[in-house]
């Protein structure tokens, strides 16, 4: 079995968010499943990560440090939002109460 090494000493946040976008995030079940996705813009305290999620299946999102915008569609399945980039790569998304948590981030609703 290979292991992939990624050494975090020399990587920031928006670097590991970036790998984190590729598809390489863990999210933990939630308690409960949302009914609907949580349609809107979303940010990060310290504005690192952006993300507006569309009422048409779709969503945009920036990273601080990544040279090209995230962009594709999404599906909610249960408590997760799963989010598949224009390229194909996918990031789960945990949807909790006025939370979105993804690569260690936490997103609150963008003023």
């Amino acid at each position: 079995m290979r292991y992939e090494h990624v050494d975090t000493t020399v990587l920031d946040a928006g670097a590991l968010l970036a790998l984190a976008l590729a598809g390489r995030a863990v999210v933990p079940p939630v308690d409960e499943a949302p009914a609907e996705a949580p349609v809107g813009a979303w940010s990060s305290a310290d504005g690192a990560v952006r993300l507006e999620i569309k009422t048409d299946g779709t969503y945009a999102g920036k990273v601080l440090g990544r040279k090209r915008p995230a962009r594709g569609t999404y599906r909610l399945d249960g408590g997760t939002l799963n989010l598949c980039d224009d390229s194909g790569l996918h990031t789960p998304v945990r949807v909790g109460r006025g939370v979105l948590e993804m690569a260690g981030h936490r997103l609150g609703r963008a003023a």
